[in-house]
């Protein structure tokens, strides 16, 4: 199989438009169509349903997904061990990272690495963890940088290099802010300011919870911690965001910490990449420089 026509498959089913798949693969929307109807003579089958704009899946199709996605990614594993052959350390990396992570955590592990390996050409996406996640188990990401879950996917390797420790804030003027003490309980009588329902940063909070049989009222929510942070200074709510965060935060009296009697919840961070996939010599020369920063994180034991 052509593997253009694969990856115009891929884009256009991934997007559910035509039009979006050609910017994606910077084409024309016609040599996109164009690919498809050469796949789909090449399979003898319809892939795609076209009514009005909007485009879906026939039965062929479904069928053909996720073998496309494994004919993209062994081609590319075939790429990748070939090119690792010569020990060179070039090419491109496609490399996803949270926007905590690549803001508080990373810049000084990437400034490092991109001066060590000139040559490599960094694709560097933004994403949220989850979204990252499937981004590796997909085939489209080689290597990425999250908020790791507490039950990964087998197919994924997990590897911790940080340790963020969590703490609860909240406006000075917040009546909690106020309290000598504060209990799991308490916080739940007033409005929460966190992630969104599915990411594992939600997920660390609502277990804490759970075990004393406690849900948090959420007032606000969304994925991007500098968000929640601004609301919390605003007085809209408690947070729960990590520490390091939010110390000028609170030496400049814009947030307290709360003073719960609870353990401090931790968040680990760190790299997944995919147990079947060949990495290249770019890839594993960042899981060594990142191997490294663990060792000397004091936070990892």
């Amino acid at each position: 199989m052509d593997t253009q026509s694969l990856q115009a498959f891929l884009a256009v089913a991934d997007s559910g438009s035509f039009s979006r798949a050609a910017e994606q693969l910077h084409l024309t929307q016609p040599a996109v169509s164009k690919r498809i109807a050469s796949l789909e003579a090449l399979t003898r089958a319809r892939l795609f349903d076209r009514i009005g704009r909007r485009v879906s899946l026939t039965e062929a199709g479904r069928l053909l997904l996720p073998r496309a996605r494994q004919i993209l990614v062994m081609v590319d594993d075939s790429r990748r061990a070939l090119s690792n052959l010569s020990d060179e350390v070039s090419g491109e990396l496609t490399l996803a990272t949270s926007h905590h992570i690549g803001l508080h955590r990373l810049p000084p592990v990437l400034g490092s690495y991109v001066k060590r390996y000139p040559e490599v050409r960094l694709d560097l996406r933004f994403l949220d963890s989850e979204q990252a996640y499937q981004g590796v188990l997909d085939g489209d990401i080689e290597v990425a940088l999250v908020t790791l879950s507490a039950h990964p996917d087998p197919q994924l390797r997990a590897t911790r290099v940080w340790v963020d420790d969590m703490t609860f804030v909240a406006a000075p003027e917040h009546p909690l802010a106020r309290e000598s003490r504060v209990t799991l309980a308490t916080l739940c009588e007033h409005d929460a300011l966190l992630p969104g329902p599915l990411t594992f940063t939600r997920q660390l909070i609502l277990e804490r919870l759970a075990r004393h049989g406690l849900t948090p009222r959420v007032g606000q929510s969304t994925n991007y911690l500098e968000t929640l942070k601004m609301m919390a200074s605003a007085g809209l709510g408690w947070s729960l965001l990590p520490d390091p965060m939010v110390e000028r935060d609170i030496a400049s009296e814009r947030l307290v910490r709360l003073a719960l009697e609870e353990p401090a919840i931790q968040r680990p961070l760190g790299y997944l990449v995919h147990r079947d996939r060949t990495l290249s010599n770019a890839a594993r020369s960042l899981l060594e420089c990142l191997d490294q920063e663990a060792v000397a994180d004091p936070a990892s034991p």
